[in-house]
């Protein structure tokens, strides 16, 4: 059997680079077809045979700027001469041209935000170098409405779609009105496991893109009247002005390495995972540390936090809010193991076993 994988581009690590490398991992012989690859931002793929489109000749950093031009080079990449291809995509991967016989499974981590789910704080804030964000409102305003025909043609062309939580399951059906089934993302537990469940725990945690929908301005703000520790993990385009409103119990930390994302994460009190997110797999990787995290009652955490178990939820995106919920696991004395134990399912053991019955099952199928 001749299997393609197919991804939208790899020129950074996330949870998308995640579900690709693991499907390098079952199919590890399968070539990888993608608009953009920089081997020096993602070193997982050097055993792999990976195959660029003309895209790859123009700058990695022009990524934003591209998405017309991937979708027509997307939409041209011929994989008719395989039995089956499977896509990692968020955007524009879905549409590659597939023959009759070939069966196209899209592992579909969200319908393309930029037209769908989050326009709204795209148009507001495009995230695109300073003095460029005008080009980028225009061009979205501008193209909107054939680009959005265009994501709905292309969500069409897969013959099955999988998807990361039942959040994002009913956006799909929303927006482009497809089934799809939910296979958890693969999260690494192991690497995060505590040695011991029983060390002492201070202070409060939050990582990951530091973007406006992540909301890293509402634990920032409960930290600051709660006058309680707070290191913030990551970077991104809200990080000065997040730089301006924390106070003196907050500490930022831009640049760290795997090693100390784990420390942090294995020695807090709780992880704070304010916003609404397609599913989150570094609040997993929390629960895996056997972190409690306090989490926005919205999106993929639905699929994973157990109130008062694992976690403790709040209803409402507001500074008062978080507050409730943070005192609430402060007082509140929570088994770390047990916490660690609900991160299971969704190791990437799981993942690739799920995958692998779910091709097996739709390939008897077609028989």
């Amino acid at each position: 059997m001749k299997v393609a994988l197919v991804c939208d581009w790899l020129t950074g690590i996330g949870g998308a680079e995640k579900v690709l490398f693991n499907l390098h991992q079952i199919y590890p012989k399968a070539p990888i077809y993608t608009s953009q690859y920089d081997p020096q931002k993602i070193d997982w793929f050097n055993d792999a045979d990976v195959r660029t489109t003309w895209l790859s000749k123009l700058p990695k950093s022009l990524k934003k700027f591209l998405p017309i031009l991937r979708a027509w080079s997307f939409s041209r990449l011929d994989l008719s001469e395989y039995d089956l291809v499977i896509s990692s995509s968020g955007a524009e991967a879905k549409a590659v041209k597939t023959g009759p016989n070939t069966i196209h499974v899209c592992y579909l981590h969200s319908p393309t935000q930029y037209y769908w789910t989050r326009q709204d704080e795209y148009l507001k804030t495009p995230g695109f170098p300073k003095g460029l964000n005008w080009i980028a409102k225009i061009g979205l305003k501008l193209f909107n409405k054939p680009l959005k025909t265009w994501d709905k043609h292309a969500a069409k062309k897969p013959n099955y779609i999988i998807t990361n939580s039942e959040y994002t399951k009913s956006m799909i059906k929303k927006f482009y009105n497809r089934d799809s089934i939910v296979i958890h993302p693969p999260v690494e537990i192991n690497k995060f496991k505590p040695k011991n469940f029983d060390s002492s725990r201070h202070g409060l945690v939050i990582a990951g893109r530091q973007t406006p929908y992540k909301r890293f301005d509402l634990a920032i703000k409960a930290a600051n009247k709660l006058r309680i520790p707070l290191v913030v993990i990551g970077n991104g385009p809200e990080h000065k002005r997040l730089l301006k409103i924390a106070k003196k119990s907050v500490t930022f930390l831009t640049s760290v390495n795997d090693l100390t994302l784990i420390e942090h994460l294995q020695s807090a009190l709780g992880f704070v995972f304010p916003g609404k997110d397609d599913f989150g797999i570094v609040a997993v990787e929390a629960l895996a540390a056997g972190t409690p995290v306090i989490a926005y009652k919205q999106g993929g955490a639905l699929d994973y936090i157990k109130n008062r178990k694992n976690g403790i939820f709040f209803n409402r995106q507001s500074t008062d809010n978080l507050i409730k919920a943070i005192q609430e696991l402060m007082d509140k004395k929570f088994n770390y193991q047990k916490v660690y134990e609900s991160s299971l399912a969704f190791s990437e053991e799981v993942f690739k076993q799920k995958i692998k019955s779910f091709i097996k099952e739709i390939l008897g199928n077609e028989e």
